[in-house]
């Protein structure tokens, strides 16, 4: 497809985020060159007068590109995490103008130590043998296999990002690389803008863990210096940045519950189910008794209701939905890791005052209450699309 086709069919550049970019920048989509690629294919199934093109004119690549599904199956998630990694990575080796490759990995790569530098570990596997298993086994068979092969990494999203890491480190040649490695991104601090309707009630988490969220747009701040200075300073060693708040800044997931549930008692969503209310506990059957309390009963009673007056009941499917996702992320939500931040830290001296203002990544300044309070009013505002103006109304809804 032509650029401009791509454009006229593409409605993302066209939400709230770009607004900012689109009023500093009004042509800015003009600068956007799309590519039809597939990271599961040979070459990445990319045309010749693509590839001709990236080959004689990209300076830096900024690898993001990923599943970030904790429940992928194993094979797709190594089609994509890990072998499509090893496919740009030779596509990269031909570029003849290329100054610098940034990965994007995860704080949680390396989640099975307590202690995480910024270095590269022995993966939970060798890369290659396992790409030639997932080509021969049959999918049942490795589906049947996987809690075996995931060892103590708690899903394929973490296993397949640490073989990546070690896999660049191992095939990168003369390449100039950096890696990223941000904890649980959450909603922007600055940049574009600052970034429940009583439904979950109770949370399995640890009130004394560190809740590690990286604000997205620090993620991105960090990401563009470390692609200066690789390009730039040409680092004999491959740096990694931890990207992190734990060690420098630290949040507790108590904290979190407290601010989340004065955000939005203040400032309720519209048509609440109930009040905002919410328990954080780190006892599996407390944790238990009040799913089944503060859940599933009521969310019983409202799909009996909804069927008692000709509707179709969903209350139950949303706590199901809810309970699956709880689940895969008490492994986070439970422990603490502490990350070192050296690499981040240097890079931070390096930038003059200028581009520490318009890269900051120092999230020693970031207020947490002020900063989840916006989080919870970005949800409302952008993800709802519930106008402020609605707030006395649903103040009184839940009066009801």
């Amino acid at each position: 497809r032509s650029n401009k086709n791509w454009l006229q069919e593409n409605t993302e550049i066209s939400v709230a985020v770009f607004d900012r970019v689109r009023e500093d920048c009004p042509n800015f989509h003009e600068k956007i060159k799309p590519i039809n690629a597939e990271l599961t294919q040979p070459k990445l199934a990319i045309s010749a007068e693509d590839e001709e093109e990236l080959l004689t004119r990209v300076n830096i690549v900024f690898h993001c590109a990923a599943t970030v599904r904790f429940d992928e199956p194993l094979k797709h998630a190594l089609q994509l995490n890990a072998m499509g990694t090893q496919r740009l990575l030779e596509l990269a080796q031909q570029m003849q103008k290329l100054e610098a490759f940034i990965h994007i990995s995860t704080a949680y790569a390396n989640c099975v130590r307590k202690c995480i530098d910024e270095i590269i570990y022995p993966p939970p596997a060798e890369p290659k043998k396992l790409f030639d298993l997932v080509e021969w086994l049959d999918e049942s068979i490795i589906q049947d296999i996987t809690p075996k092969l995931l060892g103590d990494w708690p899903n394929t999203y973490t296993y397949t990002k640490a073989l990546s890491e070690y896999l660049i480190q191992q095939e990168k040649g003369n390449l100039n690389i950096a890696i990223i490695r941000p904890s649980i991104v959450g909603a922007s601090w600055h940049e574009p803008f600052p970034a429940g309707k009583g439904i979950l009630r109770t949370v399995i988490a640890n009130n004394e863990a560190v809740a590690d969220m990286i604000p997205v747009d620090v993620v991105i701040n960090l990401t563009l210096a470390a692609g200066w200075y690789t390009a730039v300073h040409r680092p004999k060693n491959m740096l990694v940045y931890n990207c992190t708040t734990g060690g420098i800044n630290p949040f507790f997931w108590g904290e979190m519950e407290q601010y989340v549930m004065s955000t939005f008692k203040r400032n309720p969503l519209e048509q609440a189910f109930r009040t905002p209310n919410a328990h954080l506990t780190s006892n599996y059957l407390i944790n238990q008794y009040w799913i089944t309390v503060s859940h599933k009963a009521p969310a019983i009673l409202y799909d009996l209701y909804m069927r008692l007056t000709g509707r179709k009941p969903r209350m139950m499917k949303i706590i199901n939905r809810l309970h699956k996702s709880m689940m895969l992320l008490q492994y986070f939500s439970t422990q603490s890791w502490d990350w070192s931040s050296d690499n981040m830290n240097m890079l931070m001296s390096q930038l003059n005052t200028e581009d520490k203002k318009l890269y900051n990544f120092d999230v020693r300044q970031l207020h947490w209450s002020e900063y989840i309070e916006s989080y919870c009013l970005g949800a409302k505002k952008y993800l709802l699309n519930e106008d402020m103006s609605g707030i006395p109304a649903a103040k009184q809804h839940l009066r009801k």
